[in-house]
């Protein structure tokens, strides 16, 4: 029996650019940055002080007063998003029945509950461990998301996060692809959420030079494939897919937004935070995804990147495109989300999947911005640099890769019923 096709019937999102999928789309196709100095905390004392903060969030929609004070904020961006998916893929406000059973959740974060973590280990340092809050695990750990997710709204099948750096979101729905396709639910939720904007984890990732400095200028400060770049903005946010077989959409009356045709998954086996020379580890990812999706490299029309704004990273993810796409690379419209968004760790593959939903159905590919010198390795390229563009759009490609060379593509095609 032939693996059931699967289709996106809702998404919901957050991020620097707005607290919906209309308006995060409609500010990445204007060009808009939503980085920042840091608001949330002082960050006087990091050397990179700059983020894309989610800003005016309100999660009362979902959680009670007491119960907002008893989760993580990841884990209220993955309630939000994932209430704005349900929403729009017209389930009720909580499933039941053979429904729930046969609906599924897999959200994953890079880092979890970060604020809840290092807040409790201050208490236990300075007040002791009997101190610390008896929330602290569930608020903490990376899963519990999923979890809450389905105790919110009721779905009962297969739950778990996956973990897996900035690859987390892309793996999330790629996974629950595979899910589906293999009998064991009819609907998931997948993606990914992230709230690590956080003085140690930005400290953290400064001390490996991983971050941009300039701080002076925060909206031109993430240059992906740029010449001038210096290191990734973190930026934090969640974005969430329903997904669920063709047939069963079609049984509720739901419009599909695109279909999912492809998934792979490697690793670099190389360094533990490098990609792999040439990129040849997303190469195979994206070459597996073609495979199971039965189309060759020419049909793709475009390629979200992943394209964090760091030096090596960027330009091994040029280099696995040429090669990829061959002489045809020129032709394929390349786009950079996290050149507005920053880089959302753990929702990155989640939200950028989400754009390529968006590009694929409104023919609109959003603009890299502060591509001004691009990186010679991208001769020859469609880098959409400053400006979206209108093209002709049935297949995309969502590139995604974490530290510990682990990656993921997807392969979205257009909705054409």
């Amino acid at each position: 029996m032939s693996a059931p096709r699967v289709v996106v019937t809702g998404m919901g999102a957050l991020s620097a650019l707005g607290n919906s999928v209309a308006a995060t789309w409609d500010g990445l196709v204007a060009g808009r940055s939503g980085i920042r100095t840091i608001q949330g905390f002082d960050p006087s004392r990091l050397a990179s002080r700059i983020a894309g903060e989610v800003q005016g969030f309100d999660a009362s929609h979902v959680l009670d007063r007491k119960d907002v004070r008893r989760t993580d904020r990841y884990i209220q961006f993955g309630l939000v998003a994932a209430r704005e998916a349900l929403d729009q893929a017209g389930f009720p406000g909580r499933l039941e029945g053979e429904l729930a059973e046969r609906t599924g959740v897999i959200l994953g974060s890079g880092l979890g509950g970060v604020t809840t973590l290092f807040d409790n280990v201050l208490v236990m340092a300075e007040r002791g461990p009997d101190r610390i809050s008896p929330f602290f695990i569930p608020m903490g750990i990376a899963n519990v998301g999923a979890g809450q997710v389905a105790i919110a709204f009721g779905p009962t099948g297969p739950n778990f996060a996956t973990v897996s750096a900035c690859a987390t979101g892309a793996h999330a729905i790629g996974e629950a692809w595979e899910t589906i396709r293999r009998g064991d639910a009819d609907v998931m939720l997948a993606g990914g959420m992230e709230a690590a904007i956080h003085e140690a984890v930005l400290g953290g990732f400064a001390s490996m030079k991983a971050l941009s400095t300039r701080n002076e200028d925060p909206v031109a400060a993430s240059r992906p494939f740029d010449e001038a770049r210096d290191g990734f903005v973190i930026g934090e946010g969640a974005g969430v897919l329903i997904l669920e077989t063709l047939a069963h959409a079609e049984a509720r009356g739901a419009e599909p937004l695109a279909e999912i045709v492809g998934y792979g998954a490697t690793a670099d086996a190389s360094h533990i935070t490098l990609p792999a020379p040439g990129g040849i580890g997303a190469v195979r990812a994206a070459r597996r995804a073609l495979e199971k999706a039965g189309i060759s490299p020419a049909e793709v029309d475009h390629v979200n990147a992943h394209a964090t704004s760091t030096p090596e990273g960027d330009r091994a993810e040029l280099q696995a495109i040429r090669t990829i796409f061959g002489e045809a690379a020129g032709r394929v419209a390349v786009t950079a989300n996290k050149s507005m968004l920053g880089h959302t760790l753990g929702a990155a593959g989640a939200l950028e999947s989400i754009a390529v939903i968006q590009a694929l159905r409104t023919g609109t590919v959003p603009p890299t911005i502060n591509l001004e010198r691009p990186d010679p390795a991208g001769e020859g390229m469609d880098l959409t640099p400053s400006r979206a563009s209108r093209r002709d759009l049935r297949i995309g490609l969502n590139n995604s890769f974490g530290f510990g060379g682990q990656n993921a593509a997807l392969i979205f095609r257009r909705w054409d019923a």
